[in-house]
């Protein structure tokens, strides 16, 4: 084979290798949600709003941790009101998250749930969360985020403790890119 058959048949090979690797890169995300989605891996709790249980296992107890994160840079204060509940799987509960803008300007925020163990991410059902929208706050304002969620009594057995984390982010159509 001539030297620049050979030089042709490289380039188009390297760019071949080049789209599929693109491609694969595009399709990491999605292939990564549906693989958590499977096997209940990440803690990612689910985005759409639950309705209350209909069964209340009062035989099982299970201690329900609430956790708050922020972001670098973002200047807001954030944290349950309570740090751990005990509850009967089933049982509707309410608890408020306590928000508060420290920045000059109106700033909107938005909270990311997880769960930990992340098996048990598939049992938390939250039936309202201030997760499911953005919360715009004014300058020095404080808002109260409600949070009514209850554990399926379906729950496995050997879970006993799950921890509910939220990380703030700023949601603001400017902001710059954030990293966890």
């Amino acid at each position: 084979m001539e030297p620049a058959k050979k030089k042709q048949r490289s380039i188009w090979s390297l760019t071949l290798m080049a789209v599929v690797m693109f491609g694969f890169a595009f399709a990491l995300v999605p292939l990564y949600d549906v693989f958590c989605d499977i096997t209940g891996i990440n803690g990612k709790t689910s985005d759409t709003q639950a309705t209350a249980s209909e069964r209340v296992d009062t035989s099982r107890v299970v201690t329900v941790e609430f956790v708050s994160y922020i972001n670098p840079g973002m200047q807001w204060t954030f944290e349950p009101e309570v740090k751990t509940l005990v509850v009967n799987p089933g049982q509707t509960h309410t608890i408020t998250y306590k928000a508060k803008n420290l920045t000059g300007q109106e700033t909107i925020g938005q909270a990311v749930p997880s769960v930990s163990p992340g098996q048990g991410a598939r049992y938390l059902n939250k039936i309202e969360c201030f997760c499911f929208n953005r919360q715009p706050l004014a300058a020095g304002e404080t808002a109260s985020l409600p949070l009514i969620f209850y554990v399926d009594p379906e729950l496995p057995e050997d879970i006993n403790t799950l921890t509910l984390a939220y990380t703030l982010y700023n949601a603001q159509p400017d902001a710059p890119a954030q990293t966890q």
